[in-house]
């Protein structure tokens, strides 16, 4: 098909691609701990619907356990390369519902984006495939094969196993990794390095059990006092990190305007960012820690008593180039030699995944920018680092090395993911659609040259 042909196509099936997502957003298929995962398998299924809509030979697979994912595919015309389009159908927890200015699980449109869980991340990489295989019908120019997963924000524990078990299944020249974002609205990016994660629990207890706080005050250290000293040991005067053994990557010639960072993340008046060196180089190239969580006594509810033991959850994101292992060692090193006053401390590792860095040169990559070129009516593409980690991606660069692995996505910096009242661009996400149906020709084009 020629370009003004998917233009008109994409155009034709836009339609009924939102209406296709905003019932994929009405089911919470969450994947966490003590969610319902009916939701996650009735999810999956609706996914499966719509690649064999597609005419894809589509199966829900399993592994270890774990949650369902999809599987469908088409094979290549003769002499054509095979790629792979992956997406996650499962979707953050929603969080403090008096956030959101509308239901989280009904898709709303408002001011031409759309609003709900799942609308960006990443039920929207989902539908972006499917628009593209719908513009072609029965002349796709590639073989496709569609995998997508059902427990990415859960920490894609069984995905290991599935790529192995499916591995001659998945095998492909192009890795089309729909889960990430773009630098601006009507800029396009492709991402080629992300940090890692290491996520932990810290816990330090001082006795072995709650006294009083007036008769033993003054002598007997309190655990959540301990824990406070503890985690400000993490970081240095200015905010960055201070734990030996993490490693930073090398300068980022990009950089990140000020007050469009002040706008995106909500910061107060008065605040100020934290750490050294460009925003880009502090956001992408650095190792971060955050405080995500305290176990502790509410206050509305908490007694006048010395608390014997506090447990704090930390993540760790990870430089390109660092391991999660050796950084988790750092980690627990430093947590042990720095508490005070002889406190016990338990540090225990929940999940680690490692960064990675894509060189973005060679054919498929310039089929990408040519794609994007085109669909944003000739704005060149930026490449891009991700602060948040994709750990995965180095798995597919380990079993699938000959691949050319384009991580692309339909977020902008607008779309709060993760977070309450995650929205997604509809005249972006049109952009995408477009861009990734002319992925798939270039590709084709390109493997002909």
């Amino acid at each position: 098909m020629s370009e003004p042909e998917l233009r008109a196509a994409i155009t034709r099936e836009l339609p009924g691609v939102r209406a296709d997502l905003e019932r994929l957003v009405r089911i919470p298929g969450i994947a966490f701990d003590g969610f319902d995962h009916s939701h996650v398998e009735r999810s999956a299924e609706a996914v499966a619907e719509l690649l064999r809509g597609c005419g894809l030979d589509t199966r829900v697979v399993r592994a270890g356990g774990g949650l369902p994912a999809v599987i469908g595919s088409k094979p290549a015309p003769p002499g054509a390369p095979t790629v792979l389009l992956y997406a996650h159908h499962d979707v953050q927890p929603v969080g403090d519902l008096t956030l959101w200015e509308s239901d989280p699980f009904e898709a709303v449109e408002r001011d031409g984006r759309l609003y709900g869980r799942g609308a960006a991340d990443d039920k929207a990489g989902v539908m972006a495939h499917v628009a593209a295989l719908r513009a072609y019908g029965d002349e796709l120019p590639v073989g496709v094969v569609i995998f997508v997963e059902g427990e990415e924000e859960f920490g894609s524990a069984s995905l290991e196993l599935l790529l192995v078990e499916h591995r001659d299944d998945l095998a492909a020249d192009v890795i089309v990794i729909a889960d990430s974002g773009n630098w601006d609205i009507g800029v396009p990016a492709l991402t080629t390095s992300l940090r890692g994660i290491v996520n932990m629990f810290v816990e330090v207890r001082t006795a072995d059990h709650a006294i009083h706080s007036g008769m033993f005050g003054g002598a007997v250290p309190d655990s959540l006092t301990v824990l406070a000293k503890l985690l400000a040991t993490l970081h240095d005067d200015v905010g960055d990190v201070a734990v030996d053994g993490l490693i930073s990557a090398g300068p980022i010639p990009l950089d990140y305007p000020e007050e469009r960072l002040r706008r995106e993340a909500g910061l107060l008046d008065g605040v100020s960012f934290v750490g050294t060196g460009r925003l880009t180089e502090r956001s992408w190239g650095k190792p971060a820690i955050a405080v995500l969580g305290i176990d502790a006594p509410r206050t509305a509810e908490a007694p006048n008593a010395l608390v014997p033991s506090a447990k704090a959850k930390l993540s760790v994101r990870l430089a390109p180039g660092d391991d999660p292992k050796s950084a988790y060692a750092a980690m627990k090193a430093h947590l042990e030699k720095h508490v005070s006053w002889g406190a016990h401390v338990e540090v225990t590792l929940e999940h680690d995944g490692a960064p990675c860095v894509i060189d973005a040169s060679g054919p498929m990559y310039d089929a990408a920018r040519g794609a994007f070129r085109t669909a944003w009516d000739g704005v060149d593409p930026v490449d891009i680092g991700v602060g948040g980690s994709i750990p995965f991606i180095a798995t597919f660069q380990e079993m699938f090395p000959e691949a050319a692995i384009l991580v692309t996505g339909v977020e902008d910096p607008y779309a709060q993911a993760h977070g309450p009242n995650e929205s997604l661009h509809l005249g972006e996400f049109a952009r995408v659609c477009l861009a990734e149906a002319l992925l798939l020709k270039n590709v084709a084009d390109a493997a002909k040259a």
